[in-house]
């Protein structure tokens, strides 16, 4: 698509500065039995609001949430054990390129298929209109989850990536927005994000209450990329629940613990790990609402790749300021753009300068910091903003680490390892 081979990157006496790697320190706790919480919650309530003979549609997202199949494959189980019919619905508003079998792929890459589950998975984007908000808008509903005699809501409370409210990304959004499929969430999104701070909850409240819920089950997660909460609520508090622990969960995310930053390096981004692809709670860079996020201050963005999950959606790249080549070829052009009509934002799919590797985009980012005064480069390699716990910094920051206390470093400072091509091996995933 792009020819770039014979770009000459000006300044190329600049001089990539050795990695540090080190730990970041957050709050680490954490569910020891996700199958053994989920059966007690189901039993417990299971004795109160019998489920026998009901037929029920279990939401499943497009996020990349923490044992997302075992937490499935668990809560599924639990809930025919109490002679429930349960069928799994995707709840993923125009993820998987908007279509019913790009959204049962979706599922399947995560591990949640008929076989694995026990049980059907129902694709479609058929939905139903089941009442209107004040102002004349409809509320979408998936049209097999509508056919059920309840439906349980599973998903993960945690911060969004373009607004700020009492109820962002979580149980709600999966209402409202997951679960009206293509058509809801272009609907919802024609208000455009700076109305989601009401909209969502009064979307997700006119649902709840013409349709038959059984109950959500909320996934709170800690910045190891494990689970820390995970929690059974009933229909009427799922509102009321969801801000409580929207709150906690803003407490647990994990973030960059430097003062400034020259260039950041992210090896990948993906819809699977953010909904803006690298998140902008970690970047302080958002499409819209800028002002309402902050953190550390970048200079420059470096984005190197897309990740396998996020079948060539590339969501949020344009929040960068270079890729690579290879991240560009990466683009599955359907899928981003769908993502990107639907939301109403088109920031986050514009390309950045493309260069021809991972090393040309790297010394391209370095020079493009430069200042008047010659000062070591304050580079951040991260792997994606999941994986927040171990990353990589320049030796600029070395007293920096010593001195903070949720800082330490892992080993000596190393060279970048380029391989013959320029190119960078990701970084290794957070255990």
């Amino acid at each position: 698509m792009f020819n770039v081979e014979k770009v000459r990157l000006a300044g190329t006496d600049v001089e990539l500065p050795p990695m540090l790697p080190i730990e970041q320190r957050f709050a680490a706790e954490s569910v020891d039995d996700l199958e053994g919480s989920l059966r007690s919650q189901v039993a417990e309530h299971d004795r109160s609001h019998p489920i026998s003979g009901k037929r029920i549609a279990v939401t499943v997202g497009s996020r990349g949430i923490a044992q997302l199949d075992r937490i499935v494959i668990a809560l599924v189980g639990a809930l025919a054990e109490h002679g429930a019919k349960p069928f799994v619905v995707p709840a993923m508003g125009s993820h998987g390129g908007g279509t019913a079998e790009g959204q049962r792929q979706v599922l399947a890459e995560y591990g949640v298929t008929e076989d694995s589950v026990g049980a059907p998975v129902i694709s479609s984007m058929e939905t139903v209109v089941i009442t209107e908000l004040h102002d004349g808008t409809p509320v979408h509903f998936d049209a097999e989850a509508a056919q059920a005699d309840s439906v349980v809501v599973l998903g993960r409370v945690k911060p969004h990536t373009d607004f700020r409210g009492s109820h962002e990304s979580g149980l709600a959004k999966m209402i409202a927005i997951g679960l009206g499929k293509h058509k809801g969430a272009a609907t919802l999104h024609r208000h455009g994000f700076e109305k989601f701070d009401t909209l969502i909850p009064d979307a997700a409240r006119a649902a709840l209450e013409v349709m038959s819920f059984e109950f959500a089950v909320a996934v709170v997660e800690n910045a190891y990329e494990d689970v820390a909460r995970l929690e059974l609520v009933t229909p009427e508090r799922i509102l009321d629940r969801e801000a409580e622990l929207l709150a906690e969960a803003k407490s647990l995310m994990p973030k960059l613990l430097m003062s400034d930053i020259d260039v950041l390096v992210v090896d990948e981004i993906g819809k699977d790990i953010s909904g803006a692809g690298m998140d902008p709670n970690i970047t302080g860079r958002a499409p819209v609402n800028a002002d309402k996020f902050h953190a550390t201050p970048v200079k420059r963005i470096v984005v190197l790749g897309l990740t396998e999950h996020t079948n060539g959606n590339a969501c949020g790249l344009g929040l960068a300021d270079l890729t690579t080549q290879s991240c560009v070829d990466q683009i599955e052009f359907g899928s981003f753009y769908t993502n990107s009509l639907t939301s109403g934002v088109p920031d986050g799919a514009r390309i950045p300068m493309a260069l021809a590797n991972d090393r040309d985009a790297l010394l391209a980012a370095l020079h493009l910091t430069r200042g008047p005064h010659e000062r070591p480069a304050k580079v951040v390699r991260i792997r994606n903003t999941l994986s927040m716990p171990q990353v990589e910094v320049s030796e600029a920051y070395a007293q920096e680490v010593s001195e903070h206390p949720d800082m330490r470093a892992l080993g000596e400072a190393r060279p970048w390892e380029f391989d013959a091509d320029g190119r960078l091996p990701k970084l290794p995933p957070v255990h």
